[in-house]
């Protein structure tokens, strides 16, 4: 089975506008947004490559920008196309983030790229991927990349919720026994990486890194604790998280990263 049926598998039966939506889960979003604002200008044209089910093109829309979404998956594409209100300016088309070909160089000002990367199994894939972004993109436009981190996975998943065990992580190889280090292959469906393997990827492109965010933190691992907050805690959880999310320290510790650079 190829990659792509992989996941066409997965996100037809999987719920992604729920993922988002529980206190835990709208960490991630919730962060990914504030430094989306943090760039984003009035005329700004958006792409949003990989763009699920469109919580992000949607959410930009409704703030009156201009957004043009990429997706693979047609299930995806079609309840894209039932979230999008009458006055949004938006745009959903089936295409492959490694051929953006009927995008033109230097076309946007901000470019989203939060899902193609989490699916993508070699050095040369994903910087396919990263290429066709930053070609699309405008000199001096912002480009938001996304990861799935191992180590944030590893404790949640794995020793939190019992998803390891030696036979079927040291054994088999998903987990290098020294390092601990995730091997993911297609049919585990999300690539896990590191920062040190991010920033090898990006060494080959003239760009200027502008941050490096741990986007969900803890937020997975402590997902039950911080579900039943009430509104107040969770706000001031809020604070911690985003006066924390960049701390060369605590960065390794999420679920999921932004890498966020300027062409």
């Amino acid at each position: 089975m190829n990659t792509n049926q992989y996941l066409i598998n997965h996100y037809n039966k999987y719920d992604e506008d729920s993922r988002l939506v529980p206190k835990h889960g709208s960490v991630e979003f919730l962060t990914t947004m504030k430094y989306i604002e943090k760039y984003i200008k009035s005329d700004d044209r958006v792409l949003e490559i990989g763009a699920g089910t469109g919580r992000y093109s949607h959410a930009l829309a409704r703030e009156g920008y201009d957004v043009d979404a990429v997706e693979l998956v047609e299930h995806n594409i079609e309840i894209f196309k039932q979230n999008t209100q009458l006055n949004e300016n938006i745009t959903i088309t089936q295409g492959n983030a490694m051929d953006l070909s009927a995008f033109s160089d230097n076309e946007y000002d901000i470019t989203l790229l939060l899902g193609p990367l989490y699916h993508l199994y070699t050095k040369k894939d994903k910087q396919q991927a990263l290429s066709e972004a930053i070609r699309v993109t405008k000199p001096g436009g912002v480009v938001f990349a996304a990861y799935v981190i191992s180590d944030g996975c590893l404790l949640d998943e794995g020793f939190k919720r019992g998803n390891i065990s030696v036979a079927a992580y040291i054994e088999k190889g998903m987990i290098d026994p020294k390092t601990f280090a995730a091997k993911s292959q297609p049919k585990d469906l999300f690539e896990l990486v590191r920062k040190e393997n991010i920033d090898e990827l990006m060494s080959v492109f003239p760009v200027n890194r502008l941050h490096y965010v741990a986007a969900d933190g803890c937020a997975l691992f402590m997902r039950e604790a911080i579900d039943t907050m009430d509104n107040a805690t969770f706000e001031l959880y809020l604070k911690y998280h985003f006066s924390t999310c960049e701390r060369e320290d605590l960065m390794g510790i999420t679920s999921h990263a932004i890498d966020i650079f300027r062409k």
